[in-house]
């Protein structure tokens, strides 16, 4: 199953998407300049192989729910997210509004 839901935070518009998979389930909340996503993000491939994309994105492990990785620090980021003062350590919905 797939659920894709407006989400807002302080007032800022966001999409929540949470996909249902055998064993696991992937999360992400994202806006029309970056995203944070569950721990099957790979960082590593965003920062060496996709770097030219500029893709600014934080990964949370741990997570099962979108309020979860909402609130939960982040584990790791992209080198554009830290760009805009996101680091490993900021909760999920502070680095989303940094992505405003």
């Amino acid at each position: 199953m797939v659920e894709l839901k407006p989400l807002f935070i302080e007032g800022h518009p966001f999409t929540a998407v949470s996909v249902q998979l055998p064993k696991t389930t992937l999360l992400a909340v994202y806006n029309e300049k970056g995203y944070i996503m569950c721990g099957a993000l790979d960082i590593g491939l965003l920062n060496e192989k996709l770097a030219d994309r500029g893709i600014i994105a934080g990964r949370a492990v741990g997570v099962r729910t979108i309020d979860q990785l909402l609130e939960a620090p982040l584990e790791s980021v992209t080198l554009e997210a830290e760009k805009l003062g996101i680091i490993p350590g900021t909760k999920g919905t502070d680095a989303l509004l940094k992505m405003i």
